[in-house]
């Protein structure tokens, strides 16, 4: 199912698509003993995991030496496709989970990623200064608003203004009210055509 990713980035260096390739095995050995993935989707990793995250990337791409913050990763989603992806930028996963932290650096050192770092850590604890924190549907966004709008850097070094990027399901018009004009919202059925896809979103707020 490696060809799901092939399909939408056709430029997959050589090295990326073994990366890729490589996911599926790896999560299925770590989530029988951890489950970060429930049991029952795991046969759609590469649908519903890895291009999920890659969303973001086709929403944006970020320059070099960006710095991103994986806020609430899991077992290292949106981090560690977007690392594969984006191998020039730095991210930094953060989890309050150990085995969650454990799976996430795991999968990293066996596919090779350098521009990863994996710490169990809650949020707030977190102090580094970031361009991007990305999220995917940890906690509604005026709560990781307010938690980590400390880590967004005012040094701006992308097109895109610096704030969070988070991936969004279902009605989302409540927590989008209090930053009515400021939020830019994508749906992720514009970019892959798959059914799944549907009623799912690229939020970008700047901070």
């Amino acid at each position: 199912m490696v060809e799901i990713i092939a399909k939408y980035f056709p430029t997959l260096s050589a090295r990326q698509h073994e990366q890729i390739e490589m996911l599926m095995g790896l999560y299925k050995e770590w989530n029988a003993k951890i489950n970060v993935i429930s049991r029952r989707d795991i046969e759609n990793l590469y649908e519903h995991h890895v291009l999920h995250s890659l969303s973001i990337s086709r929403y944006t791409h970020f320059k070099a030496g960006t710095q991103v913050l994986d806020f609430g990763t899991g077992g290292g989603f949106p981090g560690i496709p977007l690392a594969i992806m984006m191998p020039e930028c730095m991210f930094r996963l953060i989890d309050g989970t150990g085995k969650k932290i454990l799976v996430a650096n795991e999968v990293a050192r066996a596919i090779g990623l350098e521009n990863v770092e994996a710490v169990k850590m809650r949020g707030e604890e977190e102090t580094g200064k970031f361009d991007f924190v990305v999220s995917r549907a940890v906690m509604p966004l005026p709560d990781l608003y307010k938690i980590v709008r400390k880590n967004i850097s005012p040094i701006q070094r992308n097109t895109l203004k610096n704030g969070i990027i988070c991936l969004k399901g279902g009605n989302i018009d409540d927590e989008l009210r209090p930053f009515r004009g400021k939020v830019d919202t994508k749906e992720i059925s514009q970019m892959f055509g798959e059914d799944w896809f549907r009623e799912k979103y690229v939020i970008h707020l700047p901070v």
